[in-house]
């Protein structure tokens, strides 16, 4: 994956985080814990070890429709982009939660935007 679609990946896993209709990173980790990944996601939160999660569990958590979605709109393949959401949402999710605890509101907001100068180098 080159760095231009590597950074539309990144991108993608922003507007989920800070989109209203998934309830932000909170409603993200939530989509997780109900697919049965509550202690996978937890490791990301946690400052401990991040487990890996697989492309198919990306799939089930977020629904392939909206993995279409997203690799259409990021021009990749849909196993593409289950491949890279695999590896970079629990990079992000471990970044945005240094001490374990998920922020809300403005706080989220300034942590992605950190996150977005460092991965995005803005």
């Amino acid at each position: 994956m080159g760095s231009g679609q590597q950074n539309s990946l990144i991108e993608q896993v922003m507007a989920i985080i800070t989109n209203p209709e998934t309830g932000g990173l909170s409603g993200l980790i939530e989509k997780f814990q109900k697919n049965g990944l509550g202690d996978v996601v937890s490791s990301w939160v946690s400052t401990g070890q991040n487990k890996p999660i697989s492309a198919n569990q990306i799939s089930n958590a977020l629904g392939t429709e909206n993995i279409t979605q997203m690799a259409s709109s990021a021009g990749v393949s849909e196993n593409q982009m289950s491949d890279g959401l695999a590896s970079i949402i629990p990079q992000m999710i471990d970044k945005l939660t240094p001490d374990g605890n998920v922020p809300e509101g403005n706080l989220l907001e300034q942590s992605l935007s950190a996150l977005a100068g460092k991965f995005l180098n803005r």
